[in-house]
């Protein structure tokens, strides 16, 4: 439970951040999905999954050691959803307005196919409902100051 005033130490990332972690950051080798170019290795989808979400962590990490970028589940980020990056933040950071009332996701899931579980793929979808195919991860930061 936080104290009133203080702010939780953990957020959804922005689209930019969970992209660029997907991608591996500095050490990254230009896959198609988050550690490899083939899904198979790295993630569970429509025709590995038998329907289901998996433990993270069975299959192998991208580049900064990170399970489950592609596949699983989709993830949750912190930004409203936009058509293209026109007029995106170029910090990184989300790029909240009240145009939609969707969200961005990431990463594709247990019951996708391929091409979704690319990194560069996204979409929209509402927080208002629940979905047995979407999650999230969390940055944890602390403040130096």
């Amino acid at each position: 439970m936080e104290a009133r005033g203080e702010t939780s130490p953990f957020r959804l990332p922005s689209e930019a951040e969970w992209e660029y972690a997907a991608r591996g950051g500095n050490l990254s080798k230009g896959y198609t999905h988050a550690g490899s170019d083939l899904l198979t290795t790295v993630g569970w989808y429509s025709e590995n999954s038998h329907d289901e979400t998996k433990p993270v962590g069975l299959k192998d990490p991208n580049e900064l050691g990170l399970y489950d970028m592609s596949g699983n589940v989709w993830e949750w980020c912190e930004d409203t959803w936009h058509e293209n990056y026109i007029e995106s933040p170029e910090d990184g950071t989300a790029w909240v307005d009240n145009k939609s009332s969707h969200r961005v996701i990431h990463g594709g899931s247990w019951n996708s196919v391929h091409q979704y579980c690319r990194i560069a793929n996204r979409g929209p979808y509402s927080p208002e409902y629940g979905y047995n195919d979407v999650g999230f991860r969390l940055i944890a930061f602390t403040s130096f100051s």
